[in-house]
């Protein structure tokens, strides 16, 4: 899990978010849970992308999905790799012992070397898959909080909304306000679509 929420910090804080102005995107329902923010139409606000991240349902339902892709493709790995060490033992025993002659032990050899090629290919493609789940995983999480945004500010009209990330208040944001802080109102507004989403897709 501290994986994913380290990789996801860090791609959104290179990333540095910055939503400006309109769109003709309509503007997500206020909740009850989202409270009113005292910065006025035109502030320039800021919202904690890590908060948001580790918080956000969305992020933490896909988080559950790609961890267990990930969990299954390693066991698999992990799997492969014990056979192949136990088969090179197994020949290194039998060599020590004197058990094969020197044209089986040769093939033998030869066969383990190929098994070891094959291995050492299969980890790095399915090594690849898992870095492709991630990759994908945090797209679909930046994008869903990237396109609420967007929405969000089509009836805020606020001048511009950064992202900051940890509880320093890193660049883009060194100082900030707490009136201008819009990060419980993003998190309430997302979680609160994610609910609307799941609902409809259940029907």
């Amino acid at each position: 899990m501290k994986r994913f929420a380290s990789i996801l910090s860090a791609a959104a804080v290179l990333a540095g978010f910055a939503f400006t102005g309109c769109n003709n995107a309509a503007a997500p329902a206020a909740t009850e849970t989202q409270a009113d923010t005292v910065a006025a139409a035109g502030s320039i606000v800021f919202f904690n992308i890590d908060k948001v991240v580790e918080n956000y349902d969305m992020a933490n339902d896909l988080r559950s999905v790609v961890e267990t892709k990930v969990s299954g493709i390693q066991a698999e790995i992990d799997r492969r790799g014990n056979k192949l060490q136990k088969d090179a033992n197994d020949f290194q025993n039998k060599m020590d012992k004197g058990l094969l002659t020197s044209s089986v032990a040769n093939a033998q050899y030869q066969k383990l070397q190929q098994q070891e090629s094959e291995y050492q290919q299969y980890a790095v493609r399915k090594q690849q898959e898992m870095a492709e789940e991630q990759q994908v995983m945090l797209n679909q999480i930046m994008n869903a909080i990237s396109e609420f945004v967007q929405a969000y500010n089509v009836e805020k009209q606020y001048a511009l909304i950064l992202t900051t990330s940890g509880d320093i208040l890193p660049a883009p944001v060194v100082v900030g306000s707490a009136a201008l802080d819009i990060t419980d109102e993003i998190l309430a507004g997302l979680n609160a679509e994610y609910v609307k989403t799941k609902a409809a897709e259940a029907k």
